[in-house]
């Protein structure tokens, strides 16, 4: 299985990955901004963005840090990785790939748009974490 994903340039993965993050925050500052409406996402279980809020902004933050670990894995493409990086990147593919699982128990939204969203999430930091030292 792993061969069949190295087989995704490492350029694409890195790639895959900023789009994945920066999509990830443009949902969050939508929802922030009440363009998508609350009904659409967490289950349909908030009842104000007061609720919202906080899970927004966690989301957000955990995104800008993933997209800056993504841009420091395409700046390093060409030097070994080193572990800290790889054990990172490991853990976001299982904190995304719960997300997805999450995602297909939800709002029609969540299931058409957030998990194709994170199945982009878990496909690019799975191709980054195996890729070989």
């Amino acid at each position: 299985m792993f061969e069949n994903l190295r087989k995704i340039n490492i350029k694409t993965a890195v790639f895959m990955g900023i789009c994945f993050y920066s999509l990830s925050v443009l949902i969050h500052i939508l929802i922030i901004s009440g363009i998508i409406p609350l009904s659409w996402v967490n289950g349909g279980r908030s009842d104000s963005i007061a609720t919202q809020l906080p899970i927004s902004i966690v989301n957000s933050v955990i995104s800008i840090i993933g997209g800056t670990l993504t841009l420091i894995v395409g700046a390093n493409r060409l030097y070994k990785f080193n572990r800290e990086i790889s054990i990172i990147l490991w853990l976001f593919v299982i904190f995304w790939s719960f997300g997805f699982i999450q995602q297909l128990f939800g709002t029609p939204f969540e299931k058409i748009v957030c998990s194709l969203l994170l199945l982009l999430g878990v496909i690019s930091n799975l191709r980054m974490a195996i890729e070989k030292r």
